[in-house]
């Protein structure tokens, strides 16, 4: 199963360490990971991706609660969520119409492009980690030279 983990820690050195610390010593993986500072500056908010059974990533939730420095702790449901990651492809170009084609396949996953060169051009896509892999099988062909990713961001939807 795949968890959206969403932390409200104290925004201090050292969090990011204990927090992945936690994982590695329970040998669970993190698919991605993204922090930043909240509103108050004395908060940062952590979002997490992992894959694990529902026995497991109930587990890891209870031990972060735990957590001196954490305030929060939600196991996001995916459909009650907003969450989206960003991605930047280097792509390959090896003619002319290369380009065109990439053009209208970063406009169909509502991409922007950057930096076209003579033999690459940059595609910048904020979207679901679903939609980033389909937009990359279908870069693929073409010749990926490079991706950056962010790691996903994620809150849950008002009302819930």
């Amino acid at each position: 199963m795949w968890a959206i983990l969403s932390l409200l820690v104290e925004n201090k050195p050292g969090i990011l360490f204990k927090v992945t610390h936690l994982f590695r010593s329970r040998n669970f993986n993190i698919d991605s990971i993204s922090v930043g500072v909240t509103e108050n500056p004395e908060y940062s908010r952590m979002t997490i991706t992992t894959l694990g059974n529902e026995k497991k990533v109930a587990q890891i939730v209870k031990q972060l609660d735990k957590m001196i420095d954490t305030i929060e702790v939600k196991h996001l449901d995916e459909h009650k969520t907003v969450y989206r990651e960003l991605s930047i492809f280097k792509i390959k170009l090896s003619n002319a119409s290369d380009s065109m084609e990439i053009n209208k396949l970063a406009n169909a996953y509502g991409g922007k492009v950057h930096d076209v060169k003579k033999n690459s051009i940059m595609v910048e896509l904020t979207a679901t980690p679903d939609q980033i892999e389909a937009f990359k099988e279908l870069a693929e062909p073409f010749g990926i030279i490079d991706v950056a990713r962010t790691g996903v961001a994620a809150l849950q939807r008002s009302g819930v």
